[in-house]
């Protein structure tokens, strides 16, 4: 099977919508209509029906979903495996949102070298959708994000209970007054749980999408926000911040997502191991 009908396939499966495939995949609807036309005339199968909103699977589109899937993990790990650096074994491809990569993902790059120096590591940074994309289509092996959306044919596995609470830094001799709130973006678990509304606290003069940038920023101007607690922790035993008395935690855990059939690698299962070591 040529591996751009697969792709094409998967990406309206994912858009829902043969326009969409196009633009995402940077060629004509007219190209997209062969190819899937070229597949269900191999496959003596029809594997979409146009609707009004777009395009919905059939039967056997469904049942060929897994498969298209598989053919194009199987292509991207072969890709992959020609890149290998010599005197490693294989490549494994891990991804993860920027804040998880200081300390979680920092320890588990130099686990891996210590104990896994035959496998290369290909590390990227990212954010949610397009780190599941990556994984979707194949070019990671794992990804970690906070809040995954469950795929069919991908595993979920809890690596990291994490926790947010708030922090402030310490008021100077000058400082009189409540610190200004500077709200993070967590993403809509934290605000459904309450942490931003019903904290308390009037509408923030500033928010921020990028936690390490809200915190440099109250580290350098006061202030005070809710933060992972293990990033917070070297700044609390410093006594550059200190933590707001009775305000709530959330918990904010962080998951290795990761296709159904790389249990069967070894290199990811140790890379898996060790995720599970390293944390907290």
């Amino acid at each position: 099977m040529d591996i751009d009908r697969a792709r094409t396939f998967l990406e309206i499966v994912h858009t829902g919508s043969f326009l969409k495939a196009s633009e995402r995949l940077h060629i004509t609807q007219t190209t997209v209509s062969a190819r899937i036309r070229t597949l269900e005339e191999a496959l003596g199968r029809k594997l979409f029906v146009r609707t009004r909103n777009g395009a919905a699977l059939t039967a056997a589109g469904r049942e060929f979903e897994r498969f298209a899937q598989s053919f194009v993990q199987v292509w991207e790990r072969a890709r992959q495996q020609l890149t290998v650096p010599p005197g490693r074994t294989s490549v494994v491809a891990v991804g993860g949102e920027m804040s998880l990569w200081n300390p979680l993902l920092l320890d588990w790059l130099v686990w891996m070298k210590g104990n896994c120096p035959e496998i290369a590591i290909h590390a990227a940074v990212g954010v949610p959708d397009q780190l599941l994309e990556q994984l979707r289509t194949g070019v990671l092996d794992i990804a970690v994000l906070y809040a995954p959306k469950l795929m069919p044919g991908f595993k979920v596995e809890l690596v990291e209970e994490e926790r947010l609470v708030l922090v402030r830094r310490p008021a100077g001799p000058q400082e009189s007054g409540a610190p200004d709130y500077v709200h993070v973006d967590w993403g809509p678990r934290f605000a459904g749980q309450g942490g931003f509304g019903p904290a308390g606290f009037a509408e923030p003069a500033l928010k921020v999408d990028f936690g390490p940038l809200a915190l440099h920023y109250i580290l350098r101007t006061g202030g005070m926000g809710y933060f992972r607690k293990g990033t917070v922790a070297p700044h609390l035993a410093a006594g550059d911040l200190e933590r707001v008395e009775d305000a709530p935690e959330f918990p904010y855990p962080a998951y290795a997502v990761y296709p159904e059939a790389a249990e069967a690698r070894r290199d990811v299962e140790e890379a898996l191991r060790g995720l599970r070591q390293v944390s907290p």
